[in-house]
């Protein structure tokens, strides 16, 4: 039988982490060892998931007021007093079908409601389109409020947020 387990990240985890990153990277956006320290130095939330003991995924997210130059984060900070803002989520393809993003959400949303948090923000890819992405967020009640072209114009995001 298959064992899941959620954990917070340690250092030991960042060369895996930056693995799965950059299989994705597509989806997300490039990140070294370096850059990660530096998000994981921000976030409020990041951890991973493990099957049978192997990472298969992980999750970082920001809370808000913290000095974070992503253009979409920028845009929920201007707009949201209290938010935890999902910078990425990947999980291992070959670990698809296990419900692994749905079970890391899950985590997320109870954190989320243990300090007190009422939104949840996040962007996908629209431009590209990334049907998969839209799917998966509407099931944990995301909706559009907004959309935008980041990237030097290269990619256009639909702007999502989920009330806890």
């Amino acid at each position: 039988m298959t064992q899941i387990q959620i954990r917070n990240t340690t250092t030991q985890d960042y060369p895996r982490i930056v693995e799965l990153n950059e299989a994705e990277v597509q989806q997300t956006s490039a990140m070294d060892t370096a850059k990660l320290s530096t998000l994981a130095d921000l976030s409020c939330y990041h951890k991973v998931a493990l099957v049978d003991g192997q990472i298969a995924a992980f999750l970082l997210a920001m809370p808000e007021n913290v000095a974070y130059q992503s253009e979409n984060y920028v845009w929920f900070a201007a707009r949201f007093p209290q938010f935890i803002y999902i910078d990425r989520i990947v999980v291992d393809a070959k670990f698809s079908g296990l419900k692994i993003g749905s079970l890391l959400y899950q985590d997320l949303f109870s954190y989320a409601r243990a300090h007190g948090v009422a939104s949840v923000t996040c962007e996908y890819n629209i431009e590209p389109p990334n049907p998969a992405s839209k799917s998966f967020h509407d099931k944990f009640g995301f909706k559009q409020i907004d959309t935008q072209w980041v990237a030097n114009g290269s990619k256009q995001v639909s702007l999502q947020v989920a009330e806890v």
